[in-house]
């Protein structure tokens, strides 16, 4: 019969190696992917990668890495170290040659932490390599281990394998099942375990002689970072349009929170607005000019009408109209305090009520380092008095307020390092200023970032009044 015939089978058989190497690619790629998306979502810094052979997600993950990242290869020879010589990702990438156990021992002796470990449950001594990393806290306190080529085996028989190899997968398998330290989930890709040490909060077994506290456990269970966490958590940013404002509303938005972005000219709130957009934050565009009460009472309301509270209210809108003191107008004395504290004002007002009905809410203001010294040689009368106002206005609404749970804090940034200022017009003034900066720079927008985050979250309830002053240490000079 035709289904017997040589050609038949051989066309089967070649029919049959056709899908099984189908399937190993998609399974591959599968893998490859779940790695991906793992770095991708733990943002690791430093790994240790044990399996001796390159492959090649280890390539997707150097790619992967940022750009201060770095992962830490065993090999067994520096042959493999050659495959990413004169390579782009080669920085990224530090080799450690001969046994893995011996290199280990020498990583843990020096105090060497990684978030993300990979380890093949098929090399000569996985077990030793798992035990040494756990019992030596290699693994940072978030860090995951990823173990490759685990046994599929789920009923813990050994019947089936038949090989060294096998077994020490199996062996692999069981330890981690069986280490009350960590929690596991095997990825929907064959032969993959990934690992995570188990919150203080879960720990039972090994608390003798613990002091079981807040500090150890963290303040209601939460640890320090996920206490600076803002999610679930409605913000507004006036001024958020550009420069410092932008700055701030990325940093709330990338904290968790829902950020309104308003600026006086729309189109700058809306830009803002479509960048944190791209990086998954919800967020809003929003005008308004702050000297007007209407405006203030306008989107404050609306955002609440909108999200149902406010949480974070960022006054960060200003402006700065340079003039010697015996040339400054009335009109250019009006128009400056009009927006630096009567307009900070009717938003701390306006925000403020909200959140004392709610009982909690934080304040943040933008004060200057003008409110603290006269910087020089640049003239600007009403903007430092002006500034020296906003905090003087946060001292006493964060004293009133405390009790009923909000807090007020303002934030006194330096000199900001701005587009504007590097024309040539500018270049003798700027010389000027690096001279008066222990710090030999100006001030980056980044360089507030975590300020406002801080004062934002629940790590700094028991902050209030207070003015954070981040200047490179101008004003002590």
């Amino acid at each position: 019969m035709k289904s017997t015939t040589p050609m038949y089978k051989l066309c089967v058989v070649l029919q049959s190696n056709l899908i099984y190497f189908r399937d190993a690619k998609l399974q591959y790629h599968r893998v490859n992917q779940a790695y991906k998306m793992l770095v991708q979502l733990t943002r690791p810094r430093k790994i240790l990668y044990l399996p001796h052979h390159f492959s090649e997600n280890l390539e997707d993950l150097l790619n992967h890495l940022p750009e201060d990242g770095q992962i830490v290869a065993c090999v067994s020879s520096l042959e493999q170290h050659h495959l990413w010589k004169e390579s782009s990702l080669e920085k990224k990438i530090h080799t450690k040659v001969g046994s893995i156990e011996d290199i280990l021992k020498k990583l843990a002796a020096s105090g060497e932490q990684y978030d993300m470990v990979f380890i093949d449950a098929t090399e000569e001594n996985p077990i030793n390599y798992y035990n040494l990393i756990m019992n030596s806290n290699m693994l940072k306190m978030d860090g995951v281990i990823c173990v490759q080529n685990v046994s599929a085996n789920e009923t813990g028989s050994q019947e089936h394998i038949n090989d060294e190899i096998g077994l020490r997968s199996e062996e692999m398998t069981d330890v981690i099942n069986v280490d009350t330290r960590v929690e596991q989930v095997a990825l929907p890709v064959k032969g993959v375990i990934v690992t995570k040490r188990l919150p203080v909060s879960h720990i039972n077994d090994t608390m003798k002689g613990v002091a079981d506290d807040d500090v150890f456990r963290g303040f209601k269970g939460r640890s320090i970072l996920d206490r600076l966490r803002l999610d679930g958590k409605v913000a507004y940013v006036t001024g958020g349009g550009q420069g410092i404002g932008r700055a701030f509303a990325h940093a709330l938005g990338e904290a968790g929170a829902k950020v309104a972005v308003i600026d006086m000219v729309l189109e700058k709130a809306e830009a803002v607005a479509n960048e944190l957009g791209l990086k998954g934050i919800h967020s809003v565009a929003m005008t308004a000019d702050i000297s007007k009460e209407e405006d203030v009472k306008r989107v404050v309301d609306t955002i609440v009408a909108n999200w149902k509270k406010i949480d974070i209210a960022c006054n960060n809108a200003g402006i700065n109209m340079n003039s010697a003191s015996e040339d400054t107008t009335l009109e250019e004395w009006d128009k400056t305090f009009s927006v630096n504290l009567r307009g900070l004002f009717m938003c701390c007002q306006a925000a403020g009520r909200i959140m004392l009905s709610q009982g909690y809410g934080k304040i943040i203001n933008t004060a200057s380092m003008a409110s603290l010294i006269v910087p020089h040689p640049q003239k600007q009368l009403a903007y430092n008095t002006s500034k020296a106002g906003v905090v003087k206005l946060t001292q006493t609404l964060g004293t009133e307020w405390i009790d009923r749970g909000v807090r007020v804090n303002c934030i006194s940034p330096g000199i900001v390092d701005t587009p504007l200022i590097h024309s040539e017009a500018l270049k003798p003034l700027v010389t000027r200023w690096l001279a008066d900066i222990p710090a030999g720079r100006l001030a980056q927008v980044t360089d507030l970032q975590a300020a406002v985050v801080y004062l934002a979250s629940e790590a700094s309830d028991y902050m209030t009044g207070h003015n954070l002053v981040i200047e490179g240490g101008q004003s002590l000079w």
